[in-house]
């Protein structure tokens, strides 16, 4: 668990930097083709890391779910997502974009209850409306640029949280090789639209920080925060990687010269105090297991995984294909990779 979040909260700081980053880099290039130059800057960055065990793979061809999953994910998370907030740093000063995008951890949860079967407690609720009401927030003084740019970052948000979820049940390969493959996939699709739909006039120097910022950035970022997201759940994950837009505030303030107001002071207060309402959320209830054959990253010292490995310690973690057996048990738990079950 402890594990998990820290490498939620690294993850956390290296995407913040992403976002003034990206302000820098937008005075050269358009949206979109910032957007494929910072995701194919992922792909290359986990290359050496995807291709470490056993090459870069996709899952099998028989495993239609995760293909289509990671398909989902690189739609709504590698193209449709990081192109709404480049359009809304256009708009907006980073700093504010920054705070926006911590209404991601609130677009989780409720695409998590509502679509994915996670549950949430009113403590649970009360972190997902404090989230919205700091973005809302953030929002109000700019006038009608404010709203449509908070509109833009709120709708990446959105797709990004669709893009969590479908991304933490991705099981068959590793979180590195799910990173290359989003990356490879929409960097390569952001850059030719972006070509087509304007001259590319950024030099080798633009272009290299562009590729140097997406390998850690999002390359790194993601490949930790896949990492988190398949141990507490993809809403869990996303309660530790929200202080990525304080980073991102932090930096703006020291590289682009930004200022600090009330507004962004409050709304800092509304999003610790979501983020604090969320960690107290708590679910525990009696549970039934289908068995079930899978591949991921696991340890043998939990109540999941109890198969036999030769001269392997329990606490050491190692990926493969394993078979899980019919069962049922009460304890706390989050909906990783084996508890998507129903709730009455």
């Amino acid at each position: 668990m402890i594990r998990a979040v820290g490498f939620a909260i690294f993850a956390a700081a290296l995407f913040g930097a992403a976002t003034p980053a990206s302000k820098m880099l937008l005075s050269g290039l358009t949206p979109f083709q910032l957007a494929g130059l910072l995701y194919l800057g992922a792909a290359i960055g986990v290359a050496p890391t995807a291709g470490r065990s056993g090459g870069i793979r996709l899952p099998a061809r028989s495993d239609r779910r995760n293909r289509l999953r990671l398909l989902g994910a690189v739609v709504a998370g590698g193209i449709c997502g990081p192109v709404l907030l480049l359009l809304g740093l256009h708009l907006a000063m980073a700093a504010s974009v920054s705070l926006w995008l911590n209404f991601e951890l609130a677009a989780t949860a409720l695409i998590g209850v509502v679509i994915f079967r996670d549950q949430l407690s009113l403590s649970g609720w009360g972190g997902v409306l404090c989230a919205f009401g700091g973005a809302l927030l953030l929002s109000l003084p700019s006038g009608t640029s404010g709203l449509l740019a908070g509109g833009l970052v709120l709708l990446g948000c959105l797709c990004w949280g669709v893009d969590n979820h479908l991304t933490a049940l991705i099981d068959g390969i590793t979180p590195s090789q799910s990173t290359f493959w989003k990356g490879l996939a929409a960097g390569t699709a952001n850059l030719a639209i972006g070509i087509l739909m304007a001259p590319f006039h950024a030099g080798l120097l633009q272009v290299l920080a562009a590729l140097f910022v997406g390998a850690w950035a999002y390359g790194a970022s993601i490949t930790l925060y896949i990492s988190s997201a398949q141990v507490i759940g993809a809403t869990r994950a996303q309660i530790a990687f929200a202080s990525a837009p304080f980073f991102g505030v932090l930096l703006s303030v020291l590289l682009l010269g930004e200022s600090l107001g009330f507004i962004h002071l409050g709304s800092v207060l509304l999003f610790i105090l979501g983020i604090g309402l969320l960690t107290f959320d708590r679910h525990e209830h009696r549970h039934e297991h289908e068995a079930m054959e899978h591949e991921h990253a696991h340890r043998h010292d939990d109540e999941h995984h109890d198969h036999e490995h030769p001269k392997l310690p329990e606490s050491e973690r190692h990926s493969h294909r394993h078979r899980h057996r019919a069962g049922a048990h009460s304890h706390p738990h989050w909906p990783d990779l084996h508890h998507r079950h129903r709730h009455k």
